[in-house]
């Protein structure tokens, strides 16, 4: 279960790690004129995004499987909500991320500023200057953005797919310091649409899990 957050905040990162304790990057190569016009475009398409929805599914490197609906709203605030087996609800209202386990009933929270997330859910995304973005290519009807992140002490490489020409965050790969790698695939993705404010509350939820279980 560890790995499939981890890999939901690294990818939502959008492969721009920029926080507390990170690790220096190393030298990447350096880009051609095209391949910095794809990194603007890419850059100004996930900018543009303000809300989006949808589902998800992700696999890892053994075969395991988990998905799920996610909820997102610039700036700060995201929500995933596992499908049953898994019983795992993870919130970020703008401030704080909140992990809330309901097979344990327990609740773990994290500041958003030494997460991953807390870039990709601001508004200015700059994917050219970032130091982390190591490749950019096309392949076939799709963009690949390949990038290096650290955090603390966890290193690994992450690969997004891009659909094109129409740009759209179809899929992520995500390879960690130990080699296992996780793939998230989204489905049914809307962009633009109005979310409650209480889909990034927690409180409603952990409510009812107390409700249910008395």
């Amino acid at each position: 279960m560890r790995r499939l957050l981890y890999a939901l905040l690294v990818a939502f990162s959008s492969v721009a790690l920029t926080g507390a304790g990170q690790m220096a990057p190393q030298a990447r190569p350096s880009f051609s004129d095209a391949q910095k016009a794809d990194l603007d475009r890419i850059s100004a398409y996930l900018n543009s995004i303000h809300t989006l929805k949808g589902r998800f599914t992700q696999i890892d490197g053994n075969g395991g499987m988990a998905g799920g609906t996610f909820f997102l709203q610039k700036p700060g605030k995201i929500r995933f909500e596992y499908a049953p087996p898994a019983q795992l609800l993870v919130v970020s209202d703008g401030y704080a991320i909140t992990v809330l386990n309901k097979k344990l009933n327990t609740t773990n929270r994290y500041p958003l500023s030494s997460s991953p997330l807390d870039f990709v859910l601001s508004n200015t995304l700059n994917l050219k200057v970032n130091p982390y973005v190591t490749g950019v290519e096309h392949n076939g009807n799709t963009i690949l953005v390949k990038a290096r992140s650290a955090k603390n002490r966890v290193t690994g490489n992450i690969t997004m797919v891009f659909s094109e020409p129409s740009l759209a965050l179809q899929q992520w790969t995500i390879v960690d310091a130990q080699g296992g790698q996780t793939t998230v695939s989204l489905d049914d993705v809307q962009s633009g649409m109005a979310i409650p404010g209480s889909t990034f509350v927690l409180s409603a939820d952990t409510a009812l899990l107390k409700k249910t279980q008395e």
